[in-house]
């Protein structure tokens, strides 16, 4: 990997990251309830847009930038898993699976059906 591929996904990264920080804050502040649908909100919209970038085939520079960089920083696996340990901890066995089921079927769907959209622009 070139120097100029580390800064592409180094400058992603800092744009994903604050993304995550504004679309976190603003789903919280309109959805107040123990259920982290921050993350899942972020997480499903991250498996969509990725989709996207995928099967519009977007490749090399751009999609180190948009894809591994922005997206790598805007979703978030480690804070799904936090906070499904936390629901389970906290015996709330049906926000669990819910989150679980919405999380990782939601995302494979979601996926699938951005790789289908982004053909679409091929």
């Amino acid at each position: 990997m070139s120097s100029f591929h580390v800064l592409l996904v180094g400058i992603g990264g800092f744009f994903g990251a604050i993304s995550r920080l504004w679309v976190s804050q603003f789903i919280s502040k309109r959805f107040v309830s123990g259920f982290p649908a921050a993350t899942l909100i972020i997480n499903l919209m991250g498996s969509l847009l990725l989709g996207i970038m995928v099967g519009s085939g977007i490749k090399g520079g751009l999609f180190m930038l948009l894809g591994t960089g922005f997206m790598g920083a805007f979703t978030t696996f480690s804070t799904f898993k936090l906070e499904a340990i936390q629901l389970q901890l906290d015996k709330r066995k049906k926000d669990f699976i819910l989150y679980n089921i919405l999380s990782y079927g939601g995302g494979i769907l979601l996926a699938f059906l951005g790789i289908e959209l982004g053909s679409l622009f091929r």
